[in-house]
């Protein structure tokens, strides 16, 4: 895992970006972890729905472990890029960074990999669909 202080946040958009709230916090002030937690399945789930073209559910996810606390009022940005394709099951590399309110600076709060398995309308396990290639705007 990398370390907080000499991460470089990636360069493509984000999955996900909330601000964290008063309600997402304990009494000290910092986030919850579970809320972090979901806020990163949920981006690796739209990810993978992407992907899928359809439903896909959490099946696993490795440790994680917190680098940096998330306190209230920061911006949340949750990146989530695909490492691997399965007959039916993606693996999704996540990164969660925050910006505190009024700085410019970003720091990797967390990472973890997820994986997802594509599936159909009755739950049971469906191949993932071939990648599309972009169409070329040229």
């Amino acid at each position: 895992m990398a370390d907080a202080s000499t991460a470089t946040p990636p360069t493509r958009c984000p999955a996900v970006r909330v601000v964290a709230m008063p309600a997402d916090s304990n009494a000290y002030g910092d986030i919850f972890g579970g809320w972090l937690l979901s806020l990163m399945d949920n981006a690796a789930g739209l990810v993978a729905a992407r992907r899928a073209l359809g439903r896909a559910v959490t099946v696993a996810m490795d440790g994680m472990q917190f680098l940096e606390p998330v306190k209230i009022g920061d911006e949340v940005s949750v990146y989530g890029e695909i490492i691997r394709v399965g007959r039916t099951s993606m693996t999704i590399a996540i990164e969660a960074w925050r910006r505190a309110r009024h700085q410019d600076a970003v720091v990797k709060v967390t990472e973890a990999h997820f994986t997802f398995v594509a599936v159909d309308e009755s739950g049971r396990p469906r191949a993932v669909p071939p990648a599309t290639v972009p169409a070329d705007p040229s």
